[in-house]
């Protein structure tokens, strides 16, 4: 029996290239998610546990020393918790619902850092939130997007403008491979990202360790946490009593936040392309292995082909008006006669086997042993659809 191509035309199970970057990225997002768990889980578990039993051996011991029972100790503790919200301190900090106040609050929900030092407690407070920060959060990765336009523009200036006073060979050369537009690579643009978000970061560090009491490394992380917009909120700028009378640090503190957010969103974007090229390497390698893979194979079938039994499966689908669906053809040269080929149908319901002489055109060459639903088959010679 001649062995021809695929006995149908079935949709392929292959995935695009962006299908398969897709799912990629999602599973490479996965594992990095759970070794990042498994890294912090290890250094901040002993200490999580550690503070646990500290408060609780401080708890038993105020109420031994001021004779009060624990649960009214603990229970007085979670009213202080819901007045937290409300702005209420152990110590005295600035108003947070004041013009200033609220204006640093609309700042945290607009760039969705969010520290969480001040969050709506009315109920129509919360209702308006949703919508405020619908639109004002749309508005802000707008801006974002045009902020990284411009410093592309920008950037692309400063290197056409370093290319015109080069020396005059170079000029021409860069003619000569035509007109193409000037952009810098997206390597230089995230190099440079970098280092403006170093610079900024170093910078608000400096302005934040002297006018909050923090340390230089507490200040940089405050950084990052902020222009990032993960705001965690164990570290809060400008919070402070003395605060609420300092227009000058207040107004440094929101353009600092607002340039320091617009620069690593930018980076984020810029590291982001960088990411989709390495996966669409990483699939382009993994293609080209599979193809070597399989021209191995190829190469070596002749050497098994007295070994193993040429085999050949493929998936259709009913036509017949019964509606089966085949699941599986599959063909073997172990017949019971010299010239005859036993060929296997299965579908969700039954199995049959019949004979196929070698070079048949009629479906009256094969012998069905049972019977089987109305199915459309393709000689593996591609010479005849027989219909059972």
């Amino acid at each position: 029996m001649k062995k021809s191509g695929p006995c149908c035309r079935c949709p392929s199970l292959k995935p695009s290239r962006n299908t398969a970057q897709f799912y990629l990225l999602f599973l490479l997002i996965a594992l990095y998610m759970l070794v990042g768990a498994l890294v912090f889980s290890s250094l901040e578990r002993p200490a999580e546990l550690q503070a646990h039993r500290l408060w609780e051996k401080r708890s038993e011991d105020f109420a031994h020393k001021h004779g009060i029972s624990l649960g009214e100790l603990k229970s007085l503790l979670r009213h202080y918790e819901e007045a937290r919200i409300s702005g209420v301190r152990t110590e005295q900090g600035r108003a947070l619902w004041d013009l200033p106040g609220a204006f640093y609050f609309v700042g945290t929900v607009v760039s969705t850092i969010g520290f969480g030092v001040s969050a709506p407690s009315t109920v129509a407070g919360k209702i308006l939130l949703v919508f405020y920060g619908l639109l004002g959060c749309s508005a802000s990765i707008l801006f974002f997007n045009l902020f990284l336009e411009r410093v592309i523009t920008l950037l692309t200036n400063i290197l056409l403008r370093c290319r015109r006073n080069g020396p005059a060979a170079q000029v021409q050369e860069k003619r000569a491979e035509g007109n193409k537009p000037l952009k810098p690579s997206i390597y230089q643009l995230s190099l440079i990202l970098f280092a403006v978000v170093m610079l900024v970061a170093c910078a608000a560090a400096s302005l934040y360790s002297a006018m909050e009491g923090w340390t230089y490394l507490e200040s940089l992380y405050f950084c990052f946490v902020a222009f990032s917009t993960v705001g965690f909120g164990d570290l809060v700028s400008g919070q402070r009593a003395q605060h609420g009378e300092t227009r000058a640090y207040q107004v440094a503190n929101c353009l600092l936040m607002l340039l320091g957010v617009c620069c690593m969103y930018s980076l984020f974007n810029s590291i982001a392309v960088i990411i989709k090229q390495a996966l669409s390497w990483l699939l382009g390698t993994l293609e080209r292995l599979y193809n070597t893979i399989g021209d191995c194979r190829r190469q070596l079938r002749p050497l098994f082909k007295f070994c193993i039994p040429e085999s050949n499966t493929c998936y259709c689908d009913d036509k017949s008006p019964n509606k089966k669906h085949t699941i599986a053809v599959y063909s073997s040269d172990h017949g019971t006669y010299g010239k005859a080929h036993i060929v296997t149908i299965s579908n969700r319901n039954m199995t049959s086997t019949f004979e196929v002489i070698t070079g048949a055109t009629t479906p009256s060459a094969g012998r069905v042993n049972s019977h089987f639903p109305t199915t459309h088959l393709l000689f593996s010679d591609g010479s005849n659809v027989a219909e059972r």
